[in-house]
């Protein structure tokens, strides 16, 4: 009796090698595009983007290398303060963290929540 094997994606006969699981690339590449969307985001991924949108979002803000703007305005555009990638303390206490090269401090100003934005500088690092 012989065992008639099917692609994993198509289910089409396979002709060929007893350890073929796909008729052709296009199933394959069909078949992993599907899994991969079918599996949750691993958190690596979750934390790597959400890193990257802060960094992206810092960057559009901070044009003269320290600025003040409501913190409204940075969450409006996706921005999670919860993910730095380093921190910063200065002489007076306070800890900026970082999102790569661009930092930021939340601040309450007039009763309103702000960040100061910096970005990383040299002297920083010692």
């Amino acid at each position: 009796m012989k065992l008639i094997r099917k692609c994993l994606y198509c289910e089409s006969e396979l002709i060929g090698r007893t350890d073929k699981k796909f008729c052709d690339p296009q199933c394959k590449s069909a078949y992993q595009y599907k899994k991969s969307k079918e599996e949750p985001e691993r958190f690596y991924n979750k934390v790597d983007n959400q890193l990257k949108l802060n960094r992206k979002i810092l960057k559009k803000y901070n044009k003269g290398g320290k600025v003040t703007v409501r913190v409204n305005l940075l969450l409006e555009e996706g921005f999670n303060s919860n993910f730095f990638t380093h921190y910063w303390k200065n002489k007076k206490g306070d800890i900026y963290l970082f999102a790569y090269e661009y930092g930021f401090l939340k601040i309450k100003e007039k009763n309103i929540d702000k960040f100061v934005l910096i970005t990383w500088q040299e002297f920083m690092a010692s």
